[in-house]
């Protein structure tokens, strides 16, 4: 089915009914947005089989992985409507007024507050957790946001489905009008519209460099700049120390390959970059990952533009000076099939060719060697921001390279030791987000409830009566959340 992309007039309507709509939605409970989110999960889980159904016809991804990746959408939504309604993410703050002291000390209390309507674009490599119902839409409706959806073309009947459900739900918790708006567009016009109109008051993008980076900048163009938080796409280093690597070359191999091929290669913490010393335990790795790779069949890729994409970047990294392909899957691949590849080059090439830093989005790593651990060091400092770093190591490497492992922990979001970074855990103490490139801001997180404060803003009441404050800085502490009192972390009445 094709969907005609949104007018500017459109736009500019749906926008000022959701910046309508914040202004009542606001002052909904905790309790209230938990239960419309709780809702949104429920209409997802009753229309399971439809969603996962049309997902698979427009993605060419297999059912298991569809039916896993909504198991996970739904799951996030009741995790972020628990943690919004617990609350502690509104980090509320109260030091009371000290009337003795010269001058005299106020009653301040401070706590987040919702920002205004939210932008999500959906992503392409998962058309349930990263899009019209994901993360994103999850952490901006726990903070008090409305949401506008910009569909991705490339699973758009998939999500005017998951928007059915969003409105669906709405309806029965009797949302205001305008709690949530899906549009559909192909063209940047639509989504520099969405970005620049003034009633926008935050985006969240997960996607290309290219595109996020556009994102990004119309934001920081407009009369009144706002935040930007954009996923970018990540190489995720992995660092192979010399007795981790003594020790277990046959199974870091096993582990990595699955890792580099997984879901095609389709992962934003895909390691698309391995960096060892020269010795004879590198080789021994390169023989068994190369081995392993060879028998791994190629995958149908999302859809025909990413498959594109990924033949292209990788003929251009495998071209360039002293890079070498090392294996190949020897399965010959069909029509928009990513084809398994590792290649290899000196760190000396690494460091003067920009091109090899950059993400090939498919199953595909390349094998940087160093010649000693300096070098290996020199390649983590010219590396830009990860979303992920791993260090296979034993406690005796960490503790021999303490240089490099600072190094590498000042360019990631997550460091990893003796794992793969494929697989992001949705929890409270994830961080998915690194340093730039890889996102927008470094600060946040788009996994776990920690990601509900990208869409609020902090405020702070001096010398508001008891009655007049918002119940969550209430001397009373009527929903019983936790609070820091005078530097004390407690649920107490102040």
């Amino acid at each position: 089915m094709a969907f005609q992309d949104a007018t500017t007039a459109e736009i500019d309507i749906s926008l000022k009914k959701s910046w309508q709509a914040f202004h009542e939605y606001r002052k909904y409970s905790l309790k209230q947005r938990s239960s419309f989110m709780k809702a949104i999960a429920t209409e997802l889980n009753d229309n399971a089989k439809k969603l996962v159904a049309t997902a698979m016809s427009e993605t060419n991804l297999p059912e298991a992985r569809l039916q896993g990746e909504l198991t996970r959408t739904i799951f996030q939504l009741n995790s972020y409507a628990d943690a919004g309604e617990q609350g502690s993410w509104l980090e509320a703050r109260i030091d009371t007024a000290i009337p003795t002291k010269s001058p005299p000390k106020p009653d301040i209390r401070k706590m987040l507050v919702p920002i205004g309507p939210v932008v999500v674009f959906g992503a392409s490599n998962f058309p349930f957790a990263y899009s019209t119902a994901g993360g994103d839409t999850a952490c901006a409706l726990a903070a008090g946001c409305p949401v506008i959806v910009k569909a991705h073309p490339a699973h758009a009947q998939t999500s005017e489905l998951a928007a059915q459900a969003i409105l669906s739900a709405a309806e029965k918790c009797k949302m205001p009008a305008g709690i949530f708006t899906h549009i559909h567009g192909s063209g940047f016009e639509v989504g520099k519209n969405l970005v620049m109109h003034a009633c926008t008051k935050a985006v969240g993008f997960t996607g290309s460099f290219a595109g996020g980076k556009q994102l990004f900048d119309w934001a920081n163009q407009r009369k009144e700049p706002i935040p930007v938080f954009s996923e970018m796409g990540s190489i995720n280093p992995v660092f192979l120390l010399p007795e981790k690597l003594k020790q277990s070359a046959g199974e870091i191999a096993k582990m990595y390959v699955s890792s580099i091929t997984l879901s095609v290669g389709q992962f934003c913490t895909n390691p698309g970059i391995i960096i060892g010393l020269e010795n004879e335990d590198l080789e021994k790795f390169i023989s068994l990952l190369s081995s392993e790779i060879r028998n791994i069949a190629p995958g149908t890729m999302l859809h025909p533009g990413i498959a594109k994409a990924f033949v292209e970047k990788r003929i251009n990294a495998l071209k360039q000076e002293n890079v070498e392909t090392l294996a190949v899957s020897e399965i010959e691949p069909k029509e928009n099939q990513g084809i398994p590849t590792i290649a290899s080059a000196p760190a000396a090439a690494f460091f003067k060719n920009p091109v090899l830093h950059q993400e090939v989005f498919g199953p595909y790593s390349i094998i940087i060697r160093c010649k000693n651990i300096e070098e290996m060091i020199e390649v983590a400092k010219n590396l830009e921001g990860q979303l992920t770093s791993t260090i296979m190591a034993t406690e005796n490497d960490i503790l021999q390279n303490e240089p490099l492992v600072e190094a590498v922990k000042n360019i990631c979001g997550r460091f990893i030791l003796n794992g793969v970074p494929t697989g992001v855990e949705v929890c409270l103490s994830m961080q998915h987000g690194g340093p730039y490139p890889s996102t927008t801001d470094s600060r946040y997180t788009s996994v776990g409830a920690d990601g509900i404060k990208r869409f609020a803003r902090p405020i702070a009441f001096q010398n508001w009566t008891d009655n007049l404050l918002p119940d969550e800085l209430k001397n009373s502490n009527p929903l019983n959340i936790w609070r820091t009192i005078n530097n004390e972390l407690t649920k107490e009445k102040v």
